[in-house]
């Protein structure tokens, strides 16, 4: 397995934390990093202790789950319970920031947001975050790169593809699953 860009690394941990996510509607998480390191992470979910979207249902409010804390703010609140300074940090998250969540941003002292994955992103958060210098950077996440069974499956295909071929499956019948399975591995 190749070594993968520090960018990729966090955003790697964005997605992991994003399964811990309660919420029924949109997975996320969030990573607060300095100087190449971990300071704090979340997601999406409910308080601590409370009632969670996953057990109980979404409590929507004006089209939102107000039961939810998004996952940004759950990493900016850890460092504040911690007592982590965030000014001049990096923020990598899977999904574009809400409004809210960029205003919290903004205020923190973060310098650079990176996202994985565009969601409903706002115009005026776009507009705060040039207004007050913090950079933000749409960095695509592959999740190729940290699929630890990648050689077993694709081993597992392609013997299962010879062994089609073995067995009399004509080779304009297979060529369109090759060419998926190279799609699917980045090959």
């Amino acid at each position: 397995m190749e070594r993968i860009t520090w960018d990729q690394f966090f955003m790697a941990q964005c997605h992991l934390l994003a399964v811990r996510s309660t919420c029924t509607r949109l997975t996320v998480g969030a990573t607060i990093v300095r100087d190449n390191r971990i300071i704090a992470g979340g997601y999406n979910g409910s308080i601590s202790g409370g009632d969670h979207c996953i057990d109980h249902g979404c409590y929507v409010v004006g089209n939102h789950c107000v039961r939810t804390i998004h996952a940004e703010m759950n990493a900016l609140l850890q460092c504040a319970k911690y007592g982590s300074p965030v000014e001049g940090a990096t923020l990598y998250v899977t999904h574009f920031p809400c409004l809210q969540c960029s205003k919290a941003i903004i205020q923190s002292g973060i310098k650079i947001v990176n996202y994985a994955s565009d969601y409903k992103n706002d115009e005026y958060a776009i507009e705060l975050f040039k207004q007050s210098g913090v950079e933000v950077r749409h960095i695509p996440f592959d999740e190729r790169k940290v699929d630890f069974a990648k050689e077993g499956k694709l081993r597992l295909i392609n013997d299962l593809l010879a062994e089609m071929e073995t067995l009399g499956a004509p080779t304009e019948k297979l060529s369109p699953f090759k060419r998926r399975v190279d799609d699917l591995f980045g090959k």
